[in-house]
């Protein structure tokens, strides 16, 4: 748990420091054809299918175990398991769709 947060922590330092390169205007000279954006909406989009993937996996895990301590349950489980996945799912669309809105 601590080297996940310490790559976290790691990862979110980087991605702040490297925040005000993006704020830049072009010099005199230098023209802005938009790859910055285009890397930036694409490391976005795999952030987020990495966090999903990793909340999905962790939500049908702890489905399977609750449906072998309660078969009885089972149903309901598998229903509230489906919709929090959908739920993490739509959260990755949106970021997918954010990221490459601009223009």
């Amino acid at each position: 748990m601590i080297k996940l947060r310490v790559m976290l922590f790691s990862i979110l330092g980087v991605l702040f420091m490297a925040a005000p390169v993006f704020a830049q205007t072009a010099g005199a000279g230098e023209t802005h054809d938009g790859s910055l954006i285009k890397i930036t909406g694409a490391l976005a989009v795999a952030i987020a299918a990495a966090g999903g993937a990793i909340a999905d996996g962790k939500a049908i895990a702890a489905a399977c175990e609750g449906t072998a301590r309660n078969p009885g349950a089972g149903g309901r489980i598998f229903t509230m398991m489906v919709l929090g996945c959908v739920l993490i799912e739509t959260l990755v669309l949106f970021t997918f769709l954010l990221a490459f809105q601009g223009k």
